[in-house]
């Protein structure tokens, strides 16, 4: 009985000496990662600043890609380049065997929302576009993280596959999910990504689906005043479909929204106008819901345009999925944010931030670099879509938002474009690659951690199987891209 309980001890003894061994390398490689991005962080935000400058748009993003894949082949990944038939599009891979984990960068801008690096509305280029999402941060943070990881691989410290992704086109035409239609995440372990934020918090909330699609009407042109009654209006039947949208929000859950843009509504005012085109897109919480509503606007489209006495035509541009949420992911995140603590400003950052808030009609309360508390998973009640969902069916993501801008400013605007060109970007994007390497520390360190995100990710998904919202061919790339012009 006496030799059983001896056995015991030492095997608990054992077993914590083992614990304390791998926290204690945990910690050595965490504080490797944190040095690495705070030896990377000239070299990051000085591509950060020129992708900003760029400010390339979907799928013309030549330079700003071509930016972040260099880098990462001189840091010694090999990078494979213009995948799935997109210029723009990359893969930067180090290491072999599992764990296999990915991070995305983005690096694409908005158009029209071109600024200074000043807390006032003062446009680079008139109107131009701007990175008023932070993508330009965003693609450098993540980077950052993946060659930290990397230069821990080559030292004999980890072992697996990092694999950075260069993501074009996301504000647009949602690149990321012709890449998952395309199997490139399939072979994941686990992904990771962040955004630029007013706050900085491990995301475990959703984010809505959507589908983008067109309709055009087709009618018969006419002298407007001569003889009207030969014409056939197309733009008739795009406001007949504009108003029973409209009347269609009264019926719709709050959780759900519907927009549009009229592209083409005519070109003179004394034509009865033949063409017209509109834009439209729905979303809501779930895919179900969304496509329900999809398929309630089309019958709108086509009662507009029998009221119209016209044709119409509907083209699918793209859909988004929901995010599917990793809270096991997300709390090993939040571990790290705890661990790096606050990301504190200098007066003159505050008052920047206060500068932009008053421009804005907003209450100057400055900047939020407080980390907040891991939240409960709740249904959420309208908000935006991102291509990381269509990711997040495929593979386990984990999410991290980080503070680049001011509390409330409104985003895709001037105001965020300034601070993505300045010091509380630069601040965002440097402390969000510490947090995401450190998590990957925890993913190659831990086995069991990354069995338990898959766990959670099986348990969520249950038997859904994922297939892209896309209409059927190549992604929509202009051919100058194509053509390498």
């Amino acid at each position: 009985m006496i030799n059983k309980i001896i056995g015991i001890a030492l095997i608990l003894m054992l077993s914590a000496c083992a614990s304390q061994k791998q926290l204690a390398t945990a910690v050595d490689s965490k504080s490797a990662v944190i040095s690495s991005i705070d030896r990377q962080s000239a070299e990051l935000i000085a591509m950060s600043d020129e992708i900003w400058a760029l400010a390339e748009t979907a799928f013309e993003e030549t330079k700003s890609s071509k930016i972040l894949s260099d880098y990462a082949e001189a840091k010694g990944f090999t990078v494979e380049r213009g995948i799935i038939g997109i210029p723009t599009a990359f893969v930067a891979t180090y290491g072999s065997g599992k764990p296999i984990i990915g991070i995305l960068g983005e690096f694409d801008a908005l158009p029209g929302v071109s600024q200074k690096a000043v807390s006032t509305k003062d446009p680079l280029n008139e109107g131009a576009a701007g990175h008023g999402c932070g993508h330009n941060l965003f693609g450098a943070g993540s980077i950052g993280a993946a060659v930290a990881i990397k230069e821990l691989m080559a030292a004999g410290k980890l072992s697996g596959t990092i694999k950075y992704y260069g993501t074009p086109a996301e504000e647009k035409y949602f690149g990321k999910v012709y890449m998952a239609r395309e199997g490139v995440f399939d072979e994941l372990d686990a992904c990771l990504d962040w955004h630029p934020s007013a706050s900085t918090k491990a995301d475990v909330q959703s984010l809505l689906s959507l589908v983008d699609y067109t309709v055009e009407f087709f009618g018969q042109a006419a002298h407007a005043s001569g003889d009207p009654w030969n014409g056939r209006s197309a733009s008739d039947g795009l406001e007949l479909y504009t108003k029973g949208l409209n009347y269609y929000r009264e019926h719709i859950k709050p959780t759900s929204r519907i927009h549009y843009h009229i592209m083409d509504g005519g070109q003179v005012v004394n034509v009865v106008p033949d063409y017209a085109k509109i834009w439209t897109r729905v979303r809501d919480t779930k895919k179900a819901s969304m496509l329900e509503m999809y398929e309630r606007t089309k019958e709108i489209a086509r009662g507009a345009a029998i009221m119209a006495n016209v044709d119409y035509k509907i083209s699918l541009v793209s859909g988004l999925h929901e995010v599917l949420v990793n809270r096991t992911g997300g709390t090993a995140l939040h571990k790290n944010l705890e661990r790096l603590g606050d990301i504190t400003y200098t007066a003159e950052e505050i008052q920047f931030a206060k500068n932009i808030q008053e421009a804005t009609g907003k209450d100057q309360l400055g900047l939020d670099g407080i980390i907040r508390a891991l939240e409960p998973t709740r249904e959420l009640m309208g908000g935006p879509s991102s291509d990381v969902g269509d990711i997040s069916w495929v593979v386990p993501q984990i999410r991290l938002g980080v503070t680049t801008a001011p509390i409330n400013a409104p985003w895709h605007s001037w105001a965020v474009v300034a601070c993505g060109g300045m010091s509380i970007g630069h601040k965002g994007l440097v402390y969000a690659g510490k947090a995401l390497a450190m998590t990957m520390v925890d993913l190659f360190e831990d086995p069991q951690l990354v069995k338990d995100i898959q766990a959670e990710f099986e348990e969520r998904k249950g038997d859904a199987v994922y297939e892209a919202i896309l209409p059927k061919g190549p992604p929509p790339v202009p051919q100058h891209i194509l053509d390498g012009n």
